[in-house]
């Protein structure tokens, strides 16, 4: 090609420019296209901002983000607050943190449609104690107790069985610098108990087991009707927890955990390394809670190879149907198995000897907890950023989970389900990678982390597949947007690549980071853009591939 055609070509621009007026400048200095705000509410609440990416601060990805949402509330508050919920509610999201400030900026928008809508969808989206106190603290930043709210965590505790409000009661007694004492007394008692027993649970938490006699105590002319329940109506599971903070018998807290089904959060400090406790504690634990604590029981010697809590660990991390039904995300099980395998805390002094068998069904548990991932049956190019922005930050602020490391996994899942695969790997050049289904996923982890870094042109793996005249039908680029380093922008290297193999190639762009940025064309719908590690993003980019 001559100077002059080099210097204007038709179909290629430096990214370092603009090729369309509608592309906007990312942080790292290129081109890119701007999400639509829908599709940045949809990104935040899965990826989250609270930790920085390697252009920008977490205050300032959290800021614009904001800003976002603000801005789908004002454009339509009930379908902004819908979404909100159905993230949350269906386990797409890792941590339910983003949702839930969404949701505090909701309740406090100017809009009534909007305050009203996101005080209606507290119980949906706030479904465990932490999840109340972590509202009510970013709220109470955002506005005042006004009569909407306080009706509004009233119904969050007079709207639940009185047996599931003792357990959130005693699980979640005090996070974000809340009490359930302090929530119930700014919001000015419990109106409209459902039953004695909640009438009794709400007095025990306000003032204590003495407050629960025959007696009556006045308030002036007024007697408080909380006053007159009897200590008999309280769940038995506050009596149990009761006998539980007493004893300091490792064989009676055991014994009480299984009979009442306490949680680790409920068994005082002195009893908190008792392998008794920790194998009563093993039978009815939930999911998250034992992935968290598969450290622990292994360090206890509750968990060692061929003991009945391991046969009964590994049966439960193999259950899809049980995983997906308490919510259990994928990003969760991959740094559950990239904390076990290393036989360490991220924080503290303990360790353990990983069991074998638990690290094998941790592999088996990832793949389980995306949902519905199905064969496309279609040829794909599987395109990992590996610059160095991709090995900066974390993905949802999970410990060692690169956005690097989690597109690798990620890609594992794909290459597990589908026949006609290749991968590779790019930054401001294509990187040499070898992964295939058979390799242990800790292993992928381990070989993507050691490749090199550097600038980014995600026009590479197009460029590629073109220069080896390979036939794709789709191509599946992991990446934070952050593409600069190229002579020519992605969506341009995809129109070459299309022309001239004549194959109407698509483009998934899997977004690791929660920026407002995406290589893909808006307005071309043969591009998608999904969100990194949502956990319903393998089934999205299947039916795009079938249709």
């Amino acid at each position: 090609m001559s100077r002059y055609a080099r210097l204007f070509h038709p179909f290629r621009t430096p990214q370092g420019e603009a090729a369309t007026p509608d592309q906007v400048r990312n942080d790292a200095g290129g081109y890119v296209f701007e999400l639509s705000d829908r599709a940045r509410l949809e990104r935040f609440l899965v990826l989250g901002s609270d930790a920085p990416t390697y252009y920008a601060k977490a205050r300032t990805l959290t800021r614009d983000n904001a800003r976002a949402v603000l801005r789908a509330l004002d454009a339509d508050p009930a379908g902004t607050v819908a979404t909100i919920i159905e993230v949350s509610r269906s386990g797409r999201a890792p941590k339910q943190s983003p949702a839930i400030f969404a949701l505090a900026l909701a309740a406090a928008h100017p809009k009534d449609e909007a305050r009203a809508a996101a005080l209606a969808a507290l119980p949906a989206v706030c479904r465990t104690g932490a999840h109340l106190f972590e509202f009510l603290a970013v709220v109470t930043e955002l506005r005042g107790w006004g009569r909407g709210l306080r009706r509004a965590v009233c119904r969050w505790y007079t709207s639940k069985d009185v047996d599931a409000l003792a357990y959130q009661v005693l699980k979640y007694r005090q996070r974000a610098g809340f009490s359930h004492r302090d929530a119930l007394r700014l919001a000015g008692g419990a109106m409209g108990s459902r039953s004695e027993g909640h009438d009794a649970l709400f007095r025990w938490i306000t003032a204590g087991r003495e407050a629960l006699g025959e007696r009556e105590v006045s308030r002036g002319e007024t007697t408080s009707r909380y006053a007159a329940v009897n200590a008999a109506a309280l769940p038995a599971r506050i009596g149990a927890f009761e006998a539980l903070q007493a004893t300091r018998r490792p064989q009676r807290a055991a014994a009480l955990v299984r009979e009442n089904g306490l949680t680790h959060e409920m068994v005082p400090a002195e009893l908190q390394s008792s392998r008794k406790v920790w194998d009563a504690l093993r039978v009815d634990m939930p999911m998250t809670a034992m992935l968290r604590n598969l450290g622990r029981m292994t360090s206890y010697g509750v968990l060692t190879q061929g003991s009945e809590g391991t046969r009964a660990v590994v049966a439960r991390l193999r259950d899809g149907a049980r995983l997906q039904k308490a919510r259990v995300h994928p990003l969760g099980v991959l740094v559950a198995l990239n904390t076990y395998r290393s036989g360490k805390g991220v924080r503290g002094s303990l360790t353990w000897k990983p069991v074998p068998q638990i690290v094998a069904a941790l592999e088996e548990a990832f793949d389980l907890a995306f949902h519905g991932v199905e064969p496309t049956g279609k040829r794909l190019c599987l395109a990992l950023d590996v610059s160095g922005s991709m090995g900066f930050s974390e993905i949802a602020g999970m410990t060692g989970i690169t956005p690097r490391v989690g597109s690798a996994a990620m890609a594992l899942t794909t290459m597990r389900t589908e026949e006609a695969w290749s991968i590779c790997a790019f930054a401001s050049e294509l990187r040499p990678v070898t992964l295939h289904p058979r390799m242990a996923l800790s292993e992928v982890i381990d070989r993507v982390s050691g490749l090199p870094f550097g600038g980014t042109d995600c026009a590479k793996p197009m460029q590629w597949a073109l220069q080896q005249r390979l036939p794709f039908d789709g191509f599946v680029v992991y990446t934070d947007n952050e593409t600069c380093a190229g002579r020519e922008h992605p969506f341009e290297a995809l129109a070459r690549y299309r022309q001239a193999m004549g194959i109407p190639a698509k483009l998934i762009v899997v977004g690791m980071t929660a920026t407002r940025f995406s290589i893909a064309k808006q307005d071309d719908p043969g591009m998608l853009d999904v969100v990194g590690f949502d956990a319903a993003a393998p089934r999205f980019m299947a039916r795009f591939l079938r249709e």
